[in-house]
């Protein structure tokens, strides 16, 4: 058994670390930017160790909004975006759960505005590096608007908002060198991974296929915080928000996300716009985790921590809603860019839960807009105003688009009679939580096992996945220069699972280190399906894009098949050819349009024409690259010169079919596994 610190805050502070030394033993002390001595730089201040945060916690509120101001005008994090218009529709009532008004009716349409975001990289960087995804909807509804901002990811790398600058500062860009851009395999970024153990559920997500997303319109969203939802009266009902890709989870893999990066900036972007241009309209369902405050005090996590799911097989999703994205922006700065989400934009019957992470992010967004878009009255940006009225006393400020007339700028007055006063009935009051403890400053020891979910995860993954994460560390830790912190991030993979420990050491050639140590000994949860995105993938190419490569005397009548077929089940195809237009109006020029970018490809082509395309490198590398990232193959019975070429037997497995006597409907039938796992291992011999 390792040795158990006294307290969670211990851990938190990490006591018992050699490199957390204590000012007066080798370090000046950390103080305020007005020179007041820091005592904790771990925890902000809290009622209790499980209450809410306080506003007066005024080293929080610097270190944040210090943080918040870092940049401009770009956002600090998620900066690099791409938005759509749409509409959210409730299924059945939820009057039983909340009176949030645009809840209450089966069929409401509700308008929305949805951002999809990178978070580690600039505006300038690319769409397909490893990184977590934000996921954030505008919900405008007749009571005001409502911003449920998450991300693609459950859960989060710290427990507690004081601690997101750090996190922040060690992802981004190191200040010294200015690079790596939108990238997290350097030392900084695992120096203070390596030293947080609460990071480590969320590490192994982000090592997962989860953080390199096919699109933006294959990826689950999550509102990673427990909320409240409060009906009419008054009762209170624990929830968390799930979105689910009505098409099904896609990822890359990691050799085809690096060529993307250089084929196609945009990839993410390009492929949002382009499938609501045609029509092919993004569509999530919301499904709600619904449980009591008595429920969630028998579980044997914390709901308040923010680096914790609640398994699906614990509290199952309950669908309440569709998400349709059906319009895109019609100018990206005056919209996308300008688009202002904030946390606490919540409307009556929805309501916030003591995470300490959540109650700093209600400060934090809203002061981090007020610097971005340079104006208290950034709410005046058209696409920030909520379709209900809003009138009150705010005047003036900087760029106050609003002209309010009369002399009455004040309440209580007696001489604007007409004028706006408070609502009992109909507004939003905050559920009376009842609050117990002093003030204090501590990680409560209910947040204190941060390996047994990671675990979980892990374990709940397939086979194939399981090797992605091994992989995806030992590629990160690799870039890392120095060994010490390569060490420590192993040690806390031990507890995750002794076998991804030792892969991931021998990737890195080093010896498995001792495990970590620990405030809380980790357990074995039983696997969560759920949790894999193998093992829920959808047998569809609804919503995907298939090449077809072609020579000028290739059959037309193939072409033709292949087109209504991928059409009929939803998907599309776009002709391939070494020039564009042609005979077969080729739409993409093999030497701009790698296989990376699409998700199956075909070969129509003569033994002639795939003569002359074997000496081409780029044909060569389409269908090679195809083959090595697992994609199915179908082949005209002219193609073997060109298969060849690339390495590839016709028949070599399932995922290279003949378009041959059967028709298309073979490698139509193979299409719709998206990848050929089987393929992978026997890639790496």
């Amino acid at each position: 058994m390792a040795k158990k610190p006294s307290t969670a805050a211990d851990v938190s502070r990490g006591k018992g670390d050699e490199l957390h030394q204590t000012a007066g033993a080798g370090h000046p002390p950390l103080t305020t930017n007005q020179g007041v001595v820091i005592s904790d730089n771990q925890n902000s201040l809290t009622v209790g160790a499980r209450g809410p945060t306080l506003l007066e916690d005024f080293v929080l509120r610097e270190k944040i909004m210090h943080f918040d101001h870092e940049r401009i005008p770009e956002r600090i994090v998620h900066a690099r975006g791409s938005a759509a218009h749409g509409f959210f529709e409730v299924y059945k009532s939820l009057s039983k759960f909340t009176k949030a008004d645009f809840l209450q009716r089966p069929g409401e349409k509700t308008k929305v505005f949805a951002r999809f975001s990178t978070v580690a990289g600039g505006a300038g960087s690319g769409d397909t590096p490893r990184d977590v995804r934000g996921f954030a909807v505008k919900f405008y509804t007749n009571e005001g608007n409502f911003d449920l901002v998450g991300n693609n990811i459950p859960v989060f790398f710290i427990q507690d908002a004081i601690k997101f600058p750090d996190l922040i500062h060690s992802v981004k860009m190191e200040p010294d060198r200015g690079f790596p851009q939108a990238a997290s395999a350097h030392d900084t970024f695992w120096d203070f991974i390596s030293l947080m153990p609460e990071s480590i559920h969320m590490a192994t997500w982000a090592m997962s296929d989860r953080a390199i997303p096919r699109s933006v319109r294959f990826m689950e969203g999550f509102g990673i915080h427990t909320f409240r939802l409060v009906d009419a009266k008054g009762k209170s009902t624990f929830c968390k928000f799930h979105w689910r890709p009505k098409q099904g989870m896609q990822s890359l893999i990691w050799n085809e996300s690096v060529k993307i990066y250089g084929a196609d900036f945009d990839y993410h972007r390009r492929d949002l716009w382009e499938a609501i241009e045609r029509g092919d309209y993004p569509e999530w369902e919301l499904g709600l985790q619904l449980f009591s405050e008595e429920e969630a005090n028998d579980f044997d996590f914390d709901v308040l921590d923010p680096t914790k799911i609640i398994p699906e097989e614990v509290v199952p999703l309950t669908m309440v809603g569709r998400l349709v994205l059906d319009r895109n922006p019609d100018n990206f700065f005056a919209e996308t860019e300008q688009v202002a989400y904030c946390p606490a934009n919540i409307v009556p019957g929805i309501d916030f839960s003591d995470d300490p992470l959540l109650q700093g992010r209600l400060f934090s967004y809203l002061d981090t807009q007020l610097k971005r878009l340079g104006s208290p009255n950034f709410h005046e940006i058209p696409i920030n105003q909520p379709i209900c009225p809003m009138q009150n006393f705010q005047r003036d400020g900087h760029m106050r688009q609003t002209v309010n007339k009369g002399r009455v700028n004040y309440e209580p007055n007696s001489l604007g009679a007409d004028g706006p006063r408070e609502c009992p009935q109909r507004g939003f009051t905050t559920y009376a939580a009842p609050e117990r403890d002093g003030k204090t400053r501590i990680r409560p020891e209910s947040f204190a096992d941060h390996y047994s979910q990671a675990r979980q995860f892990y374990r709940s993954q397939t086979e194939t996945e399981q090797g992605h994460i091994a992989s995806a560390f030992t590629f990160e830790l690799s870039k890392v220069e120095t060994p010490a912190i390569r060490q420590r991030v192993v040690s806390h993979l031990v507890h995750v699972d002794p076998a991804l420990a030792r892969q991931v050491a021998d990737g890195l050639n080093i010896t498995v280190p001792k495990p970590a140590d620990t405030a809380v000994e980790p357990i074995d949860l039983p696997p969560s399906p759920p949790l894999s995105i193998i093992a829920k993938a959808p047998k569809s190419i609804s919503g995907r894009t298939v090449a077809c490569l072609v020579t000028d005397d290739a059959d037309a009548g193939t072409v033709a098949a292949l087109r209504k077929a991928v059409e009929a089940e939803g998907g599309v195809l776009m002709v391939i050819a070494q020039k564009v237009g042609g005979p077969h109006d080729a739409k993409g020029k093999l030497a701009a349009s790698p296989s990376v970018l699409f998700d199956a490809v075909a070969l129509v082509v003569t033994e002639a024409g795939a003569d002359a395309l074997a000496k081409d490198p780029d044909a060569r590398d389409f269908v090679a690259d195809a083959w090595r990232h697992l994609k199915v193959i179908g082949h005209a019975a002219g193609a073997a010169p060109l298969l060849e070429a690339a390495g590839i037997s016709p028949g070599e497995d399932e995922g290279v079919v003949p378009l041959g006597k059967d028709g298309v409907t073979p490698f139509i039938d193979a299409a719709k596994s998206l990848r050929v796992w089987a393929r992978e291992k026997r890639l790496a011999g």
